[in-house]
């Protein structure tokens, strides 16, 4: 049983293959199409995540089809995808609570790119998701943004008496200066801090780009600290490259290790219930940009392939909007401000 995946986590591409469903015979199936897909895509240098959440979400839709006796794409039309995402909409998970927009979206886009393949490699006569209508997401900003002091609080909770402790505010420290995702910051090696030019270099981050990224002095000392003084004590296996490596010294922090680590921070601090690394990200940006950052730089920072991504941030930075409403503002411009409460 220790070794059961837990519900609910993404089938990996080798979990696919050990769990063939329908004719897995016949190479006209949808399962032996996914596998196909998926080479196909290996191939061509796709990242293993991508490949991991397409294979997840291909294969819960053969499921719910051969269940039904569906198993060539063939048989699956337009309002066949429709009734699956009607099964996706009235899907209530083990708490009783219904999926959400975007993981009903999530589900049904690697479809549409898998079908499009398959249309493509004429391997159907028509795409029956070409045109399939997806959920309307709302734009939603980032339901809480750490203030400076805030931030502050929380990287003041590492026991620095304690090689753990100095390794997470290094970690924290290099999350906030540089706004890196958590996934970013677990592919870090020891080489990729350069203390002289003070950038750390990101190595095949999403979408597969490496670029740079400037680290502050700050952040810099303290993972200086952290080389010198802590990594070598916890370090087990020699060969480990990662910047920060597990407690047990045999291999990097993963990017669930470091979800784990600040979120146990965040949530000592009193200051959010949920949330890690990207509240980091979030007050980098937001923090930037009230300081007069120009927009495209913090997209460099952030790795975002279009701007459009980053203008998110225009709309939770409220600093020069305060500063305009309060100059602005006739009920503002008023000398004379009452002193006493006003009366009951």
């Amino acid at each position: 049983m220790a070794n059961r995946k837990r519900r609910g986590s993404l089938l990996t591409v080798d979990d696919i293959y050990r769990q063939p469903v329908g004719p897995a015979s016949d190479p006209k199936s949808l399962y032996n199409l996914l596998l196909r897909f998926v080479a196909w895509r290996r191939e061509r240098n796709w990242s293993e995540t991508t490949l991991k959440v397409q294979t997840h979400h291909s294969y819960r839709f053969i499921l719910w089809a051969a269940e039904r006796g569906l198993h060539h794409p063939a048989e699956v039309t337009r309002p066949v995808l429709e009734r699956y995402q009607r099964h996706l909409y009235q899907y209530r998970k083990r708490n009783g609570e219904p999926l959400t927009t975007r993981t009903q979206r999530t589900a049904v886009q690697p479809i549409q790119v898998w079908f499009r393949w398959m249309a493509r490699q004429n391997l159907i006569l028509a795409n029956p998701a070409a045109d399939l209508e997806l959920p309307r997401l709302e734009k939603r900003l980032p339901r809480y943004i750490l203030s400076v002091d805030e931030v502050e609080q929380v990287l003041a909770l590492p026991d620095l008496s304690t090689p753990a402790g100095i390794r997470d505010r290094a970690l924290m420290e290099v999350l906030w200066s540089t706004g890196i995702r958590r996934s970013e910051a677990a592919g870090l090696e020891v080489f990729s801090v350069d203390a002289n030019r003070r950038t750390l270099t990101i190595v095949q981050g999403k979408g597969k780009q490496d670029r740079v990224v400037p680290v502050g002095e700050r952040a810099l000392w303290w993972v200086q600290r952290y080389l010198h003084h802590v990594r070598p004590q916890l370090l087990v296996n020699p060969h480990c490259q990662a910047l920060f490596v597990a407690l047990d010294g045999v291999e990097g922090l993963t990017p669930n290790g470091i979800t784990n680590t600040v979120s146990h921070y965040m949530k000592a601090s009193g200051l959010v219930a949920h949330g890690s690394c990207h509240l980091f990200r979030h007050a980098m940006a937001t923090q930037m940009l009230e300081n007069g950052a120009d927009l495209r730089w913090i997209q460099a920072m952030l790795g975002h392939a279009s701007v459009e991504s980053t203008q998110i941030y225009t709309q939770v930075s409220v600093r020069a909007l305060q500063a305009v409403h309060a100059t602005t503002h006739p009920a503002e411009r008023e000398t004379q401000i009452p002193d006493d409460s006003p009366e009951e």
